[in-house]
């Protein structure tokens, strides 16, 4: 490896993109740049009671632009010149229909205000009833059942429901599609000039955890079983893909637009794309049988194990396993929650009302104090009630909550599902409420765990990454102890743009192999929690009642 050479790695999270320029030698950074999508931010082609959730392709392309030029200009000199590879992980399954140059209808004048032009972001749940027919399809159609190494249970978060559910809303899209990319193809497509949906390289990790690509299938679903499921499907799968690429392997050069638009020379290689928590497991180091839970506003837990090993175990229940969707030669699972820190943020919306309705229209303050103190009132309240929750014995508390507010993910996807407080009485004030909040999103975590255990797949510690693992010292602590199992902090700020920087170095044959290059540029762990065993015993008593509330709510209430 040549020395003084940097790599790029590009962030797509669900508010924002980054970008990280890394030494490829030791995986130091060396400038960094956050953009946050500005028409996201505005809520934009949101209707959260849909549950919408729409992104604009303009986002994305102003923030690939702004964040790699601004670090670039924090660098030091000579930097520019010796960036050697970028590499792209997204949200997913985020897809958006292209016409046959690739290029998404959204950018197209005639739908740049249509939200079923778009990119579908991943937590968008409009495709439930489509995600309902390809479960029964799959086991009633007498053929191949295509979800079996999905978990068994397909999800409105994926590929073929979100396609299904637009072309049946909007004619108009209907006409007008060629073809569907997901986010994490499109980008090193744009890059590299060459976003033709036949030809540009998809990622293995997007078509095997969501479009149920697999060997064994001979790819994607049987033209029979896609249009048994809708006749609005026929011919789609000519215009996809067969071939998949790990994320080790080069999707092409810089284009010459790019090159000359972002200041890098013509040799940059752009490496194949993936999903942000598979890039996120591999920047903090996993190994096998860790569970890399990515904390943020939902998690991604994710575990690599030998292929030889697992052998023609089926884990049920999950989002898919994988040869090599996270760690090439691995075979890699993926599960997690639809809503983590999703669900403090929500419980903070609901304190926050009394002043955005009362307090934020007193006449007693100007505006300037008004908006300066509820600014300052939002971002003391997770801490308050995190360190006021802390102090309470849980002896003290009956409230028990579940975490579905967002649906169920894994294990088993139901994204109809809906979450659960009960056990209050009139002492029950707010912080303990938020800590039976926190306990639900630990003990959810908990039930994936059990899920691999019960599968025969082990799990023998837990690698932490994301916002709440570094902020939240009594999250972690309650996850700890309601797991029975270590936990490591990743010590990496941007663990998911690491990992995107670690796989650039490898595209561009830097490294032999991902694992070389995960061992040099690796950043370690900064902290350890260690489950208290009296609170693990007192936990697993709890965890009991959890699963019996879960059982009342699923079965008896929906």
């Amino acid at each position: 490896m040549a020395a003084n050479t940097y790599v790029i790695g590009l962030d797509y999270g669900t508010d924002s993109v980054r970008a990280l320029i890394v030494d490829s030698s030791n995986g130091n950074q060396i400038a960094e740049s956050v953009f946050n999508y500005p028409r996201w931010q505005k809520g934009h082609y949101v209707i959260p009671a849909k549950s919408q959730f729409r992104q604009h392709p303009l986002d994305y392309l102003e923030g690939l632009e702004t964040t790699i030029k601004e670090a670039l200009a924090k660098c030091p000199e000579g930097v520019a010149e010796n960036i050697a590879a970028i590499s792209i992980d997204t949200t997913g399954s985020t897809p958006v229909a292209v016409d046959e140059t690739g290029t998404p209808l959204a950018l197209q004048q005639q739908f740049a205000e249509n939200p079923n032009a778009m990119f579908v972001l991943w937590k968008d749940h409009t495709a439930l009833k489509e995600a309902d027919e390809i479960n029964e399809l799959s086991r009633s159609w007498g053929g191949i059942d295509y979800t079996k190494y999905e978990g068994g249970i397909y999800s409105s978060e994926w590929f073929w429901a979100k396609i299904l559910h637009v072309l049946r809303e909007d004619e108009t899209i209907r006409d007008a599609a060629y073809s569907w990319v997901e986010h994490c193809d499109w980008i090193p497509g744009v890059l590299t000039g060459n976003t033709d949906p036949i030809k540009l390289k998809r990622s293995r990790c997007a078509a095997g955890h969501k479009a149920m690509w697999h060997p064994e299938f001979g790819g994607l679903p049987a033209e029979e079983f896609l249009t048994k499921l809708d006749p609005l499907l026929a011919g789609l799968k000519s215009k996809l893909y067969e071939e998949t690429y790990t994320s080790d392997q080069p999707a092409g050069k810089i284009s010459e637009e790019w090159a000359k638009k972002l200041g890098l020379n013509q040799d940059v290689v752009i490496g194949v794309g993936a999903f942000d928590a598979h890039f996120g497991a591999v920047g903090a180091e996993i190994t096998p049988y860790t569970l890399s839970k990515v904390m943020g506003t939902s998690t991604c837990d994710m575990l690599i194990a030998p292929t030889d090993e697992v052998g023609d175990k089926v884990v049920r229940g999950i989002c898919g396993q994988v040869d090599g969707s996270i760690m090439p030669g691995m075979l890699g699972l993926e599960a997690g929650q639809s809503a983590f820190g999703d669900i403090y943020a929500w419980f903070r919306q609901v304190l926050m009302w009394p002043y955005d309705n009362l307090i934020g229209s007193s006449q007693l303050l100007d505006s300037e104090t008004r908006e300066k103190l509820r600014e300052e009132f939002k971002d003391k309240i997770i801490p308050a009630l995190s360190e006021s929750a802390a102090s309470i014995p849980m002896e003290e508390t009956s409230v028990l909550a579940l975490d579905w507010m967002n649906g169920r993910r894994t294990p088993d996807a139901n994204q109809q599902l809906k979450g659960a407080i009960i056990g209050l009485d009139l002492g029950s004030d707010a912080p303990r409420i938020f800590r039976a909040l926190v306990e639900a999103t630990a003990f959810g975590s908990k039930k994936i765990v059990e899920r691999f255990k019960n599968e025969g797949i082990r799990i023998d510690q837990v690698a932490a990454l994301g916002g709440v693992a570094k902020k939240s010292p009594f999250v972690m602590q309650v996850m700890a102890d309601v797991l029975n199992l270590p936990i490591k902090v990743a010590k990496a700020d941007q663990t998911c743009a690491l990992g995107s920087a670690i796989f650039a170095a490898t595209a561009a044959g830097l490294y032999p192999t991902a694992a070389d290059a995960q061992q040099a540029m690796g950043q370690g762990f900064e902290m350890e929690y260690k489950p208290d065993p009296k609170a693990a015993r007192k936990y697993e008593i709890l965890y009991q009642k959890y699963e019996q509330l879960g059982e009342v709510i699923e079965n008896r209430l929906t």
